[in-house]
């Protein structure tokens, strides 16, 4: 998870947390919290479906990766 936004300490991430408390305020943290989560899992769930259709893309059609790298660069 923390290695998308590179390394942050407990600090850093206690910081974090205060200024999000301080913006939104606790009445509506928890609503943020749950629209992070559900864009994060939606993100991941789009990524994974992506990755699998090129997967199958490159499994029926025999083509290496290179190949297919090749080809979406040139166009």
């Amino acid at each position: 998870m923390f290695g998308l936004i590179g390394n942050l300490g407990p600090w850093e991430v206690a910081f974090i947390l205060i200024i999000v408390l301080i913006v939104f305020g606790p009445g509506k943290l928890p609503k943020v919290a749950e629209s992070v989560g559900k864009a994060i899992n939606s993100f991941k769930k789009a990524k994974d479906e992506e990755l699998e259709e090129f997967e199958e893309y490159d499994y029926d059609n025999g083509k290496s990766l290179a190949k297919v790298e090749k080809h979406v660069k040139s166009h």
